[in-house]
């Protein structure tokens, strides 16, 4: 019988809170419904605060959280920082902030130091323009990775001391592996496990290189969240199941730089947040205790700079 580690700490990587009287969310607010990956999204209309985060956490030794930008109305995407930051003040918590900021804007740089300035904040999520499938790629237009606008805001991040969670479907990965590449410098935390949604052997194989190539990149670190498929439940066995993706994954990117993260209460869509982390407790079991305590805790406080 495996020992779980259910006094291990846990620093959350990747989480959401909103407030729908504070802030406006257009996915959240529009009707009809934004496309949403994993379909009907619906029970996510409602408001996910710090009460309800840890209800849903609760039995799991949560000692500190990364709040990643929601998708706020970008026209106010400093006001979701201003706001989490007193939300972080009256209720000690998220513990550190991923901000957002569009790389090829002429108010790039203003935004940037806007965010920069509040003391949680410790990166920025910003989504490049992507293809819905592989044969939607475009590499070079406008807001693609391959943009001069767009690479040009990028390098700023160094400039101010930001890391990038990097948000891509698996057939941009290849390229994302080249900005990192060309901006060494620069942390880089690729999110949701690269989103292996194509559990096929050829979507598979697809993912695999895309995570090779990252990983031979030393500031591109990864989260382990967000396993969840558009169709069908969160299963943890099966040779295309989600162990197998975990464990595959820490062997491409090596213990130390994964990290585990709920990603809730997007994830809560298809598994509860005490299930999915028994289930990734479960499959790292096996490793030296040293281990464990990276993935769940270490790796993301030393990522994210936040003191445990």
């Amino acid at each position: 019988m495996h020992d779980l580690g259910d006094d291990l700490d846990i620093v959350d990587a990747h989480h959401h809170l909103w407030d729908l009287a504070a802030l406006r969310y257009p996915w959240l607010h529009d009707d009809p419904p934004h496309a949403f990956f994993l379909g009907d999204y619906g029970p996510l209309k409602r408001d996910y605060l710090p009460a309800d985060y840890r209800r849903d956490a609760a039995g799991h030794r949560v000692v500190a959280t990364v709040h990643v930008e929601a998708e706020c109305d970008r026209g106010n995407q400093v006001g979701e920082t201003a706001w989490l930051s007193e939300v972080n003040a009256a209720h000690g918590m998220p513990n550190a902030i991923v901000a957002h900021a569009w790389f090829d804007r002429p108010d790039t740089e203003e935004v940037l130091a806007a965010q920069a300035a509040f003391p949680l904040v410790r990166g920025i999520r910003s989504k490049p323009v992507t293809g819905a499938t592989p044969r939607d790629m475009a590499p070079g237009a406008p807001g693609t990775m391959q943009d001069d606008d767009w690479l040009s805001g990028f390098a700023l991040l160094e400039t101010y001391d930001l890391s990038w969670d990097l948000r891509v479907p698996p057939w941009h990965l290849r390229e994302a592996a080249e900005v990192a590449r060309a901006f060494p410098a620069t942390r880089i935390v690729l999110n949701h496990t690269g989103f292996p949604w194509d559990r096929s052997p050829a979507g598979l194989d697809m993912w695999r290189a895309g995570m090779h190539a990252l990983a031979a990149r030393a500031n591109v670190h990864c989260k382990l969240s967000c396993l969840c498929l558009p169709d069908g439940p969160w299963e943890l066995e099966g040779p295309a199941g989600n162990r197998a993706i975990l464990l595959e994954t820490i062997e491409i990117f090596g213990v130390d730089r994964c990290m585990f993260a709920s990603n809730f209460p997007v994830d809560g869509l298809r598994i509860g947040y005490d299930a999915m982390f028994t289930a990734f407790k479960d499959t790292v079991a096996h490793l030296p205790r040293a281990d464990r305590e990276k993935l769940f805790a270490g790796n993301a406080a030393r990522f994210y700079r936040i003191g445990i």
